[in-house]
């Protein structure tokens, strides 16, 4: 499956949150074609170009596999890869490929996030950086997980090689102190980002984090009443990404981090 990005970029090259912002909309377009049935569906047969959307192909028998591109603060775009399972005793490697078979990279099933809900199974979620190679292609990459008994389970992600811009954080402007209780905190909009999410930090109560924020549609986000205080000082960071659970691109196809920002508040605190 060969793309190519506007003019004329080619589809191995990252393209910026600009060019990106049209190819986001032509998939909508193709993914809610492929659901009504007006474009006919290829079977999966082995092959890591076919589109399957009878059944999301992100997940296998074992657990949801995605992968990002992503773009932080102070170091080289990187790829993340993540795949989330309740069978992690069940699982002995999880192997990430290039679309065209090449190995990416393995998963180390000592690095995961511990999930804990109520009701539900205990669930892990392993995650690794890999610094995003220069040539590396849009497609589908694949996760080869292979359980104790031997058996190998596939899930797949449709990845676009493309660097979203990361967030200038505007109110209140970065280092600024004694500023007036803020009853908000904006930014910069990025083009092709789509959400946002927003965490804030007190920095006298030892860099807790205070506020996680839903998804936001808008680059701003209004502060509960009451959670920052006169004489606070505090640190916030914006992370910005194109899509939200979708069905091609999985949770979400790339995204950035902001530079942290501090600030403190005038007044005094009553403690």
């Amino acid at each position: 499956m060969k793309m190519t990005g506007k003019n004329g970029t080619a589809a191995n090259q990252p393209r910026g949150p600009g060019q990106w912002s049209g190819l986001a909309g032509s998939w909508v377009l193709v993914c809610l074609g492929l659901l009504v049935g007006s474009v006919p569906l290829p079977v999966l047969s082995g092959d890591p170009e076919a589109l399957v959307l009878k059944a999301d192909p992100h997940r296998n028998e074992v657990g949801f596999f995605d992968i990002h591109v992503c773009n932080w603060p102070d170091r080289p775009p990187f790829f993340y890869s993540l795949f989330s399972t309740t069978k992690f005793a069940d699982v002995s490697d999880i192997a990430v490929h290039y679309p065209d078979g090449r190995l990416l990279t393995h998963l180390r099933l000592d690095r995961y996030r511990l999930v804990q809900r109520k009701g539900k199974p205990e669930k892990r979620v392993f995650m690794l950086q890999t610094q995003l190679p220069a040539e590396a292609p849009d497609g589908w990459y694949t996760a080869r997980v292979t359980t104790r008994d031997g058996k190998i389970h596939i899930a797949r992600d449709y990845v676009i090689i493309a660097l979203m811009a990361q967030a200038q954080l505007t109110n209140p402007p970065p280092g600024a102190e004694g500023v007036a209780l803020p009853s908000k905190l904006e930014w910069t909009a990025i083009p092709g980002a789509r959400h946002y999410q927003v965490w804030l930090r007190d920095k006298w109560d030892d860099g807790r984090v205070i506020l996680t924020s839903r998804l936001l549609d808008e680059p701003r986000l209004v502060l509960p009443p009451g959670l920052v205080k006169p004489g606070g000082w505090y640190e916030w960071r914006v992370h910005a990404r194109d899509v939200n659970e979708h069905v091609l691109l999985g949770d979400f196809n790339n995204g950035s981090l902001s530079m942290d920002s501090e600030f403190s508040v005038a007044g005094s605190e009553a403690r």
